[in-house]
């Protein structure tokens, strides 16, 4: 006959199994649900944010289509005037927000904890949201070859950044840097509608820490934000369903061909941009005002009098391309969407280059395919590899443009072709420059808001 545990002792056993497993539960809660509340949170005010962001720029830009079609000499006006009071602004109330805003995401990230306080809210936070908002609706409806991707993305991060800045001290909170890498990751999956690039980019370009710590922040950040943004806006795909099928076999090659040219000029328009910023650290505050008129004028006379394609942030370029008849821009249309964003960036307004290097890889894809006297479904994959390797040549993430360009048009058959011109882009885009653009601009913004020496100590401690 087995042991029969006495009724007094049978009741302490489960009395103390009832307590341990409540002990469990409690450490379970805290640390999973208590914790990602606020990321919960954040994620939703992310995709409501980004929901009135899209719509105003998408406004700005119908406004512009509008007064041009009114008047098209009105473009000689508005560019110079919208490029200088959006530089104004960033330059007299927020500098942080100046630019694309990953680089400033990228900075909070590599920041010692111990100047967080004092230096994070020169790149984060409520007043760097409503001065990018403004700075970069003003660039577009002047007609400037930005984006609204970056400047999402600081948007997002800065909500994040609010959210842990609120919370009371005694709440279980994980780091302050999960809270910028998941801010950045949902806000590029609500800008774009796809959460897999959010967590590849997040990923691939922005941890520096393990990302298991804080995955279930991350994916479920990603996911709310989305949805929240879908919700408002519908499901949709930021480029549609070009057709792909029926590829010539021979298609590699052209692929990657159009990939390693895309590549060497998206890295080459990435230097370019660094350099003129370089240049202009120099200017004094009437100089650079001046160059931001005479960016506007030349932009201006671009779109006048040879191809207005330049104007905005070539979303109609890319959308022309893939789905209409006419898939080859001229060598004009491709050399103003090359030209575009790098009179624009250098304005130091708000603006991010995500969407521009997408547009002039397709445009230089589209050009290519031309010359090559390729149509319908061939056409449409040169035009996809040259926005993989544009995009790759800018940012130097080939994962995370590959993803971004397959969710955006939902060619699953084709992964393997953008692969490649990711791998390619890639390689090819170091022999202009060994390192990326966000991760020059990056560096600068550290050595300004924290100090160089503080910069060289941090980096020396990581090695």
């Amino acid at each position: 006959m087995g042991y029969i545990c006495p009724p007094t002792q049978h009741i302490v056993l489960t009395n103390k199994t009832s307590q341990f497993s409540k002990i469990i539960d409690r450490d379970w809660l805290r640390e999973n649900v208590i914790q990602a509340v606020p990321f919960w949170v954040a994620s939703i005010a992310t995709g409501l944010v980004s929901v009135l962001y899209t719509r105003l720029f998408n406004l700005s830009e119908s406004w512009l289509a509008a007064s041009i079609h009114y008047n098209k000499y009105l473009i000689f006006i508005i560019a110079p005037a919208s490029f200088a009071l959006a530089w104004w602004i960033v330059a007299r109330f927020a500098p942080g927000a100046r630019g694309s805003g990953i680089p400033q995401v990228m900075a909070t990230i590599e920041m010692p904890a111990s100047k967080h306080d004092t230096a994070v809210p020169k790149l984060l936070g409520l007043r760097i949201m409503i001065v990018k908002i403004i700075s970069s609706v003003l660039m577009v409806f002047g007609g400037g070859a930005i984006g609204r991707e970056g400047p999402t993305i600081q948007i997002a991060g800065s909500v994040f950044y609010l959210i842990n800045k609120w919370l009371p001290s005694s709440w279980s909170k994980l780091s302050k840097k999960s809270y910028f890498i998941t801010g950045a990751a949902a806000g590029l999956a609500a800008a774009f509608n796809t959460p897999l690039g959010g967590v590849v980019f997040a990923i691939e370009e922005l941890a520096r820490v393990h990302v298991s710590f804080f995955r279930t922040a991350l994916f479920s950040a990603v996911i709310i934000a989305g949805l929240t943004a879908q919700g408002m806006l519908g499901p949709y795909l930021y480029l549609g369903y070009p057709e792909v099928k029926g590829l010539q076999s021979f298609i590699f090659l052209g692929v990657a061909a159009t990939a390693i040219i895309a590549g060497v000029t998206g890295a080459a328009v990435a230097k370019l941009i660094l350099r003129i910023i370089a240049w202009k650290r120099k200017f004094s505050g009437g100089k650079t005002l001046l160059f931001a008129i005479v960016a506007g004028l030349i932009t201006a006379t671009i779109a006048f009098f040879f191809d207005d394609s330049i104007l905005g942030s070539g979303k109609e370029l890319m959308n022309t391309v893939l789905f209409s008849s006419d898939k080859h821009v001229t060598l004009a249309t491709m050399l103003s969407r090359v030209i575009g964003p790098v009179l624009s960036f250098n304005v130091g307004a708000a603006g991010g280059v995500f969407a521009p290097a997408l547009a002039s890889g397709a445009a230089i894809g589209s050009f290519i395919s031309g010359l090559a006297g390729m149509v319908g479904a061939n056409s449409n994959m040169l035009v996809l590899a040259g926005m993989v390797g544009f995009l790759t040549g800018v940012t130097r993430t080939p994962v995370t443009s590959a993803i971004l360009v397959l969710e955006m048009t939902d060619r699953h058959s084709v992964v393997f072709h953008l692969m490649l011109a990711a791998l390619v882009s890639g390689l090819a885009a170091t022999a202009v420059d060994q390192h990326s653009f966000y991760e020059q601009l990056k560096n600068h913004y550290l050595e300004e808001t924290v100090g160089k020496d503080e910069k060289e100590e941090e980096v020396e401690e990581k090695e």
